[in-house]
């Protein structure tokens, strides 16, 4: 394995990391999450396993769907994704459980803010690598590529038919979750560019990021 290689996959990692982080803090804000993390709680809560048991089924059926949408072999690869980020998310609850508790609106305001940051950064990071994507966000792009339009866009209506589904599962559904389909795509559109710009002129980038379907 050759340096930019290693570069590559640590990126990866460190993406997911972040980016898992981040969705735990806006659980733990009990604000409301992303209309897909409420669908994963609300899984949780009602029907039973973790949020990130449900991660990882969830990514399978999408798998599927992008698939159709593409009318290719299914990215195999982004179960493992969704695998790594299963893990991360129910190993990041576990240790903020109890390490973070905001009571007051303001520190959970705070705690949600941080964390829909977190995520875009996150997201960006590992999407950048352009290996694997979470299926989710495979489908961001497939959505953006079909319509011709921009993160923006794929990512907002994304997030408006998960909220449906999520409404239905009685996920954690709150200003959060409100907060996130009007910031959400702005934020990754922000973070997109901002890590395109900083990790291209790095001396880890030219190697591997080649793929013009993950530009702004």
């Amino acid at each position: 394995m050759n340096r930019s290689s290693k570069a590559k996959y640590a990126l990866y990692v460190l993406g997911i990391l972040i980016l898992t982080l981040g969705i735990s803090f806006t659980i733990q804000s009990e604000l409301g999450t992303s209309p897909f993390d409420a669908l994963l709680v609300g899984l949780s809560i009602n029907v039973g396993l973790t949020v990130g048991s449900w991660e990882i089924i969830i990514a399978l059926i999408l798998i599927c769907c992008n698939s159709l949408l593409k009318r290719q072999r299914p990215e195999v690869l982004g179960l493992l994704t969704a695998f790594i980020t299963g893990i991360c998310i129910d190993m990041w609850l576990f240790l903020l459980h109890n390490l973070i508790t905001p009571e007051l609106w303001f520190g959970k305001l705070v705690c949600f803010g941080i964390g829909l940051n977190v995520i875009g950064l996150g997201t960006a990071i590992y999407l950048h690598t352009n290996f694997a994507p979470i299926p989710i966000d495979r489908l961001t792009l497939i959505i953006q590529e079909l319509t011709r339009t921009n993160i923006l866009f794929s990512r907002t209506f994304i997030y408006l038919a998960f909220l449906i589904i999520a409404m239905i599962f009685n996920g954690p559904i709150g200003v959060g979750t409100l907060l996130t389909v009007c910031l959400g795509g702005i934020i990754l559109n922000f973070f997109m560019t901002f890590t395109k710009r900083i990790l291209t002129n790095s001396s880890t980038s030219p190697d591997y990021d080649t793929d013009k379907n993950h530009s702004i």
